[in-house]
């Protein structure tokens, strides 16, 4: 499949505009972002027609990479380079001199801080995390939260309370090519960490290591999803 590669120009307007959305991927796990405009306003079957767009253009992406920038709850922060391979893969390497590294290998999420040799391990299907690496995504169920489309950015936030408790996603869409632009989840305290995305590239080839989690060093019993 041939790489297509789309880029963003960052603006101070964008950062300041993004930072109000919240700040950043803590994944501590800051795992998101509210949106107004519930669908059930005049108008919300067509909204709810062209999230259902947006989500399967983004499903359709079974791999892409580039960089990101990240927001912080509490205004910190930080960038790198990322790594998603549907269905459930992610990588997050940060830069220097953050030693923070996120991992998920399509079961689980991993924090790791490479300096003080610790992890946190979370089922991945138990975190918001799932519903943006999904191979598809369903927006006819009780998952979407809301839409909103505004001439630059279509907002969709999903959530699940039964399986989320009150963690949600927003994912933000550029209204016209449908790429991804960010995503902001909201923990279950209400913090926000938002993940802005760019110079990205789609259709790429990662080697077999890159997502996986060393669960020697993580936990040398069992897997969450082992027990």
């Amino acid at each position: 499949m041939p790489k297509q590669t789309t880029s963003t120009t960052i603006t101070r307007h964008d950062v300041s505009r993004r930072a109000m959305l919240g700040g950043g991927l803590g994944f501590g796990l800051s795992l998101m972002a509210v949106a107004t405009g519930l669908v059930g306003f005049p108008g919300a079957a067509r909204s709810a027609e062209t999230a259902q767009r947006v989500a399967n253009h983004f499903a359709s992406v079974k791999t892409m990479t580039g960089e990101f920038i990240q927001f912080g709850p509490n205004g910190e922060q930080t960038g790198g380079k990322f790594f998603i391979e549907r269905p459930g893969k992610l990588r997050f390497n940060y830069e220097e001199p953050s030693a923070v590294r996120v991992i998920a290998d399509g079961k689980n999420v991993v924090i790791g801080n490479r300096k003080l040799r610790t992890w946190d391990l979370y089922p991945l299907g138990k975190t918001p995390l799932k519903l943006l690496l999904s191979e598809r995504i369903d927006l006819s169920g009780e998952t979407v939260r809301s839409v909103k489309e505004d001439p630059d950015l279509t907002t969709i936030v999903l959530g699940n309370k039964s399986i989320f408790g009150d963690s949600t996603i927003s994912m933000m869409f550029d209204p016209e090519s449908f790429d991804l632009r960010q995503w902001t989840i909201r923990d279950a305290q209400g913090k926000d960490t938002t993940v802005m995305i760019f110079n990205v590239q789609s259709g790429v080839r990662f080697a077999e290591d890159v997502f996986e989690i060393p669960y020697a060093q993580v936990q040398p019993t069992k897997k969450p999803s082992e027990r």
